[in-house]
C-alpha cells in the first residue's frame, strides 16, 4: 500500500482496520456481544418505528375513506325554511365546480329488533334510488340480496354486524320503532312498522355495519313525519382537504340562507386525537433507536480502551489523530448502517404482510387480535409514507454518528508514548 493511499481520509487502510477492530475474537466477547446488542437495538427500533407509523398512517387514511365513502364531506341544512325544494337545491349545487354530488337525506334514530335478536338503536338513512346507486362503498359491497325491493320503495338495507346481532337474512322482516310517532288523544304514540330486508351490505367498518339502515327517500318521509321534506343535504366534492374553497359557492348557488358544517368540523376531535397519539408514539419509539445508540458508545468505550497499545502502534507508523478518530467512526457508524439497513428490510417485510401476521398471531393466540368491534376496521391496515420512512432513516444515522463521535475522538486523543509504557 503506498504512502497517499495510507493517508487517504476513509480510504482501504482506515476501512481494513476499522473492520478488522469489527470482527469477533475470543478476548473480545464482552465487546461482540454489546456491538451484536447494538445492531439488534438499532435494528427493530427502525422496524418498529416504521410498522406503527405505517399502521397508524393506514388506520388514518382507511377511517378517512370510509368516513368519508358514505357520509357528506359537507351538510347543508336549512335556517331560514325547511328543505321541501330539495331536489332543485341538489342540482343547483352539483351544478358547482368540484362538487360530485348532492343527496338529499332524511335521518332519524329507531330501535331495530328482528328474529331472535336483542333489539338495538339503529341510525335510519332515506336517500332515493338514483342517489344509492351513486355511493358506491353501500351500493357496490352488498353481500347479500340485491336493490331491487328497494328500489320498488318498500325495502331496507342493513349492515351486516347488525343482520348477525339480530339474526335476520334477507327476506326478513327488521321492525323499527320510532319515538317520533303519531299523535293522539292519549299523546304521541311510538311509530311501529316492519320492513322486508332488500340486501346486507358491509363498508368494512363496523361502527357503520352496526347501526345504520339505508330506507328509500319517499319511506323515510313518511315514517318520520317529515311530508316531502328533507333535514340536509350531503355534498361530496372532489378534494376533502379543500372544504373551505367550496363553501362560498354552494353558498351562493342555492340563494337562500343555509348552515353548512363539514366533515373535518364533525370529525375534529377524532382525528386530532389520532395525530397526537401519532406523534407521542413516534417520540416514544425513537428512543429505543436512541437507546441501543447508547450501547455504540458504551461498546466502542471498551473497544478503545482495549486496542490502546494497537492505537499507539499506528500513531508511531505514521497514522494521524485525525485517522484515529475515522477507523473508530466507521467502526460505530457500520454497526448503526447495518441495523438500520436491517431494519428498513424488516419493517418493509411486515407492513406488506401485516394482515397476514396478524391473522397468525389470532390462530396461535386462539383469541381476535385486533378486534373489528373496538377497532373499527375489520382489516389491520398499513400505508408507508416514503418521506416518513426516509426522515426515519436518517434520524437513525444521526443518532449513530452522534454516538460514534465520542469514543472516536478519545482514540484519537491517546497518547502513544504513556499507551505503550503502560502497556
Amino acid at each position: 500500500m503506498n504512502t497517499s493511499e495510507k493517508a487517504k481520509p476513509f480510504g482501504v487502510f482506515e476501512r481494513l482496520v476499522a473492520w478488522r477492530y469489527l470482527r469477533s475474537r475470543r478476548k473480545e466477547t464482552v465487546v461482540s456481544v454489546i456491538a451484536g446488542f447494538s445492531f439488534a437495538g438499532i435494528m427493530l427500533g427502525v422496524a418498529t418505528l416504521i410498522i406503527v407509523m405505517a399502521v397508524m398512517n393506514g388506520f388514518r387514511a382507511e377511517l378517512i375513506n370510509r368516513i368519508l365513502g358514505i357520509n357528506g364531506h359537507m351538510i347543508v341544512q336549512p335556517i331560514d325554511a325547511p328543505l321541501n325544494d330539495y331536489l332543485d337545491l341538489a342540482k343547483r349545487i352539483e351544478a358547482v365546480t368540484g362538487v360530485q354530488m348532492a343527496i338529499p337525506t332524511v335521518e332519524g334514530q329507531t330501535l331495530a329488533s328482528g328474529n331472535g335478536g336483542a333489539g338495538g338503536g339503529a341510525l335510519v338513512r332515506g336517500v332515493s334510488m338514483d342517489d344509492l346507486t351513486r355511493l358506491d362503498w353501500v351500493s357496490k359491497n352488498i353481500i347479500a340480496g340485491d336493490l331491487v325491493s328497494f328500489a320498488a320503495g318498500d325495502g331496507v338495507l342493513i349492515g351486516s354486524r347488525m343482520a348477525e346481532s339480530l339474526g335476520l337474512i334477507v327476506g326478513d322482516d327488521i321492525t323499527l320503532v320510532s319515538p317520533e310517532g303519531d299523535v293522539t288523544p292519549f299523546g304521541v304514540t311510538p311509530r311501529v312498522k316492519a320492513y322486508p330486508i332488500s340486501g346486507v351490505f358491509e363498508i368494512g367498518m363496523s361502527e357503520y355495519d352496526s347501526s345504520i339502515i339505508y330506507m328509500p327517500l319517499k319511506e323515510a318521509q313518511v315514517y318520520f313525519n317529515s311530508d316531502d321534506e328533507v333535514q340536509s343535504i350531503e355534498v361530496f366534492i372532489d378534494d376533502p382537504d379543500k372544504v373551505d374553497d367550496y363553501r362560498q359557492p354552494i353558498e351562493a348557488s342555492v340563494e337562500r340562507q343555509i348552515f353548512i358544517t363539514d366533515w373535518q368540523q364533525r370529525n375534529r376531535t377524532f382525528f386530532s386525537a389520532l395525530e397526537v397519539e401519532r406523534n407521542v408514539m413516534f417520540m416514544i419509539l425513537t428512543l429505543i433507536i436512541l437507546v441501543a445508540a447508547l450501547n455504540i458508545i458504551s461498546g466502542l468505550i471498551m473497544l478503545v480502551k482495549d486496542k490502546g497499545r494497537d492505537i499507539a502502534i499506528l500513531r508511531t507508523m505514521g497514522a494521524t489523530s485525525s485517522s484515529v478518530m475515522r477507523i473508530f467512526f466507521m467502526t460505530g457508524s457500520a454497526i448503526g448502517v447495518a441495523g438500520t439497513g436491517a431494519g428498513v428490510a424488516l419493517g418493509v417485510l411486515v407492513c406488506l404482510n401485516v394482515e397476514n401476521i396478524r391473522q397468525f398471531f389470532s390462530w396461535l393466540s386462539g383469541t381476535t387480535v385486533f378486534d373489528p368491534e373496538l377497532y373499527f376496521l375489520s382489516q389491520l391496515p398499513a400505508d408507508m409514507d416514503v418521506s416518513e420512512t426516509v426522515s426515519i432513516i436518517i434520524m437513525a444515522f444521526v443518532l449513530t454518528f452522534l454516538a460514534t463521535l465520542i469514543p472516536a475522538w478519545r482514540a484519537s486523543k491517546i497518547d502513544p508514548v504513556q499507551a505503550l509504557r503502560y502497556e
